[in-house]
């Protein structure tokens, strides 16, 4: 399964620690190493239908023993019906295995969900179901005609009573009407709901047998899934083990998500360390087209995901040098440019690099600064943020009041933003509207997708200003404010399908983000004059 480079590699130097998995820029032998799977992979025309689809691969530069450098490959998830190809390493559990236990147990669970679909498809229960919502409507009709004419003759003894000219004899005859019609009612009502109660028995005798097949097939599937789970039994370089069980247990799930371990990385480590391979770097980069909700483009390099990926890679990466966090990078104490201030707000031009707000093992942000700066307000409390690696125009309130209003503001849309962006590639379009409904991707923050039923809406018009050496510049004007709104809408084949540059998470790394919010137009909350601010890009 070690592929040797088949370019020369003597003048690259060896990555000193090996790559972080979550947020990395490709290692030079990271990248040669996926050519040579691209390569494989044109090459492998009885796989180009699936292949087009698009799948995620991964590369593991590896030092021998001998203290030579190769490769290893591998595919997330199966690749043509099988966990099993000579050019990649094998999976940590073959679940596929006809002899395997996986394998028979889901044979009698299909046998389960076969009798679920024949009693479901079968014509005695469905005319059982007709038979019973037939006589249920109709024993409601009978019972509502039978109020309609209790009320009616009710009605017409009222009238009686009304004219006054009733003798006792008279009054006590309507009395007994009355007990004996609404008598009647009663043995009426009784007699139908008895016959609706006896078709309903009916009914539930074949319910009964659905929710026993039903629960029988949850049970066997929870035993299953729990059983599987077992036998991935994951290494790591200090040669201790442990199960997905085990691994997810601390998860607020607390149970593994489907595909967990079937991942690239997770296989590669795996085979490393049960092979005597040191792990130098790797990437995982995509082949094919982008799937409809998520991000995807050829060629480019992913981080791995979180929810099914990073309980496994915490304890697979035990052992191994590794980089750290960029993300949790100090980063020198500047000064803030300050764009617009008065007694209630200030404007500050965020750079890229910086936080907004503290973040999980980083406490520089905009926010620490702003509050050093101003140690007596009550605030000043940040109204909106950017991403970290967007830099531009933000807005800080020094008063808890100021702040509520200026956020009612945004809320309500009155705050007017554009943003300048370099995307990756030629427009074709000058200007229009993107309107794709965006939601978490829960299994890979911070990641976002594009989810027509979860979503929520987002909308972003554009217009270019200028294409220069294979980019594009445009201004970006978001009508609302989601979690990476801009991004996904110029990454998503179904938006501008050109990544902002320096988009590690929806396109490829650069020196930077090249996103910047350029300008803002909002009416004071105080004043009531119209402020208008921009602090152009400097890229």
């Amino acid at each position: 399964m070690i592929h040797r480079f088949t370019t020369d590699i003597e003048d690259i130097p060896l990555p000193e620690r090996f790559t972080y998995p979550f947020h990395y820029t490709p290692h030079p032998l990271t990248v040669l190493a996926a050519q040579e799977v691209e390569r494989y992979l044109s090459a492998r025309t009885d796989w180009q239908e699936e292949l087009q689809a698009g799948k995620m691969f991964g590369v593991l530069v590896v030092q021998l023993e001998d203290g030579s450098v190769g490769f290893t490959a591998a595919f997330s998830g199966i690749l043509a019906g099988s966990n099993c190809h000579e050019y990649f390493v094998p999976p940590v559990y073959d679940l596929l295995r006809p002899d395997g236990f996986f394998r028979k147990e889901e044979a009698q669970i299909s046998c389960i969900n076969h009798r679920i679909e024949e009693i479901q498809a079968s014509a005695a229960y469905k005319d059982c179901q007709r038979r019973t919502e037939e006589l249920r409507q109709e024993v409601q009709e009978q019972l509502e005609a039978a109020r309609r004419t209790l009320k009616e003759k009710k009605c017409r003894r009222e009238e009686l009573r009304c004219q006054g000219n009733l003798d006792e004899a008279a009054r006590q005859t309507l009395v007994r009407e009355s007990q004996f019609e609404r008598a009647e009612f009663k043995r009426l009502e009784r007699r139908l709901k008895s016959e609706v109660e006896v078709q309903e028995a009916e009914l539930r005798q074949w319910d009964g047998q659905l929710e026993a097949w039903k629960q029988e097939r949850k049970s066997r599937s929870a035993a299953l899934q729990d059983r599987l789970f077992r036998q991935f039994r994951l290494l790591n370089a200090r040669g201790e083990v442990r199960n997905l069980t085990e691994l997810f247990r601390d998860t607020p799930g607390r149970t593994p998500p489907a595909g967990a371990g079937e991942c690239a990385l997770p296989k590669l480590l795996q085979h490393a360390y049960l092979h005597g391979l040191h792990p130098l770097a790797f990437g995982e980069f995509w082949w094919g087209n982008s799937p409809k909700n998520e991000v995807r483009r050829q060629g480019a390099f992913y981080p791995s995901c979180q929810g099914k990926c990073a309980p496994i890679l915490r304890h697979a990466l035990q052992g191994l040098e590794v980089e750290p966090n960029p993300l949790d990078r100090i980063f020198p104490e500047m000064g803030l440019e300050v764009v617009y201030e008065d007694e209630w707000i200030v404007v500050v031009n965020k750079p890229a690099g910086l936080l907004s707000v503290p973040g999980k093992g980083a406490d520089d942000s905009v926010l620490m600064r702003l509050r050093h700066r101003y140690p007596s307000a009550t605030g000043p409390l940040l109204v909106h943020r950017l991403d970290m690696d967007t830099s531009g125009l933000l807005v800080a309130a020094k008063t808890k009041e100021v702040h509520e209003q200026l956020q009612r503001l945004f809320e309500a849309r009155q705050v007017h933003k554009r943003y300048t962006a370099l995307l990756e590639g030629l427009l074709p379009s000058d200007s229009g509207m993107i309107d794709l409904p965006l939601a978490p991707d829960w299994l890979d923050r911070p990641r976002q997708k594009v989810d027509e039923v979860e979503g929520k809406p987002a909308q972003t018009r554009y217009v270019v200003r200028s294409r220069q050496n294979g980019r594009t510049r445009v201004d970006l004007f978001p009508l609302t404010g989601r979690t990476h709104q801009l991004r996904v809408h110029a990454a998503h084949v179904r938006g501008l399908n050109l990544p902002i540059v320096g988009d590690m998470l929806y396109g490829t790394p650069a020196r930077r983000l090249y996103l910047h919010a350029a300008a803002l137009e909002f009416v004071h909350p105080i004043t009531h004059q119209r402020i208008c601010l921009c602090r152009e890009a400097e890229f």
